[in-house]
């Protein structure tokens, strides 16, 4: 089954999708949106046009495993992109992935307005591989 993995920010939204098979998480883009509803509108236009059959939404959580209030906005955003899409959305902890993210840019030297560009999308990819793995080893 397609997935479709979300990066949720303030400013801009990184997405990434993986193939029918589970294998290859793919960048698709950042999406550049403060309004809510008009983010969630344009993820789940995303979403139908690529024919995925779920949503994972990174949650962030703090690095005790608590929720703070960003925590509580990726819940509210989940239930509004279920709602809006008719896709399910599953919440997946995506402590550190910012951070690998900006691992991986360094190791590209990737930098400047490039690196802003697609940190998002790259930690979008690394939620998405994350959940691919998880579901992999569910089905043993």
């Amino acid at each position: 089954m397609k997935i479709l993995a979300v990066d949720l920010g303030k400013a801009r939204t990184g997405l990434a999708v993986c193939d029918e098979m589970e294998l290859l998480a793919s960048p698709v883009g950042t999406i550049a949106e403060y309004n809510r509803e008009s983010l969630c509108r344009k993820v789940a236009e995303q979403a139908r046009k690529l024919h995925v059959g779920e949503i994972v939404l990174g949650l962030p959580k703090n690095m005790d495993g608590s929720e703070g209030e960003s925590a509580q906005n990726a819940r509210e955003f989940a239930h509004m992109l279920e709602e809006t899409s008719g896709i399910p959305v599953v919440l997946r902890d995506e402590r550190l992935t910012t951070v690998s993210a900006h691992g991986y840019l360094n190791a590209t030297d990737t930098r400047g307005k490039k690196r802003k560009a697609v940190v998002d999308t790259v930690s979008a990819v690394l939620i998405l591989e994350n959940y691919l793995a998880y579901r992999k080893n569910q089905q043993m």
